[in-house]
């Protein structure tokens, strides 16, 4: 049986006045949720039922790395991260650029990074063959991009402005407007995948992904900031986003992924 909207919000603030409690109690604060938040009720799912797959790599120590993403320059062409010119067409939507830095638990820029982005169109779909949206697909928008910091840490995006889309978690369930953000480390296992939002957005209250981050101030974290110096005269506008790998400070990081 779906959620009603009243048991999101029930659950919810039971979550939040759980915290609450914790904190008051002397509790270290968390800024991960727990992979079984109810009000997101897809989380259940993302429990591992069996131990770790052991894999013997004292015969073949790049056996874990077979599958693996491109870190190289030369890996990369100048369409990568312009998700506007990837096709013969220009895309439908509202044109963005997305920028920010890297950084360590110090503040420190973390260089040479691969980071990668996936988003809906500005209708509110993906462009993947198990979409369940009815919203129009957009042949000049595929929705993925990828780059590489700089040596100040920096990442750099062209893209349109995502929609909204429902889920079918409970009765009036809709996303609020994300991009997924990926980053690697040096190698595959310790890739990171989160999530970007975009300020004064009305669906934050009813969205139990983003509420699931209970720390209000690492829930904050998740939301760019429009910056108009990145803004592109008469072409985009622009919205700054720092990622920060660990720390007190740590962007809040997917569990399961």
């Amino acid at each position: 049986m779906p959620l009603t909207q009243q048991d999101i919000d029930a659950e919810i603030a039971a979550e939040h006045a759980a915290y609450l409690k914790r904190v008051a109690g002397g509790a270290p604060v968390e800024h991960h949720p727990r992979r079984d938040y109810a009000p997101y009720r897809s989380s259940l799912l993302r429990h591992p039922k069996r131990p770790p797959v052991a894999i013997d790599v004292r015969h073949d120590p790049e056996l874990v790395e077979l599958s693996s993403p491109a870190f190289g320059e030369r890996d990369l062409s100048a369409l990568d991260n312009d998700l506007t010119r990837q096709h013969t067409g220009e895309p439908v939507g509202e044109r963005i650029t997305v920028s920010g830095r890297l950084l360590d638990r110090d503040g420190r820029p973390v260089r040479g990074q691969l980071v990668e982005i996936w988003q809906a169109n500005s209708a509110g779909r993906y462009a993947h063959r198990r979409e369940q949206h009815d919203a129009p697909l957009d042949p000049n928008f595929t929705g993925v991009g990828r780059t590489l910091s700089d040596d100040d840490g920096r990442y750099r995006f062209t893209t349109v402005r995502p929609g909204p889309y429902p889920w079918r978690n409970h009765v009036g369930a809709w996303r609020p407007a994300h991009i997924h953000f990926s980053v690697f480390g040096s190698a595959f296992t310790q890739r990171l995948v989160t999530q970007m939002y975009f300020p004064n957005d009305p669906l934050f209250p009813y969205d139990p992904i983003l509420q699931s981050v209970t720390d209000d101030a690492a829930r904050r974290r998740l939301v760019a900031t429009y910056d108009h110096d990145l803004s592109v005269p008469e072409f985009s506008l622009g919205y700054h986003w720092d990622i920060v790998l660990d720390g007190p400070s740590a962007t809040w990081i997917e569990e399961g992924r």
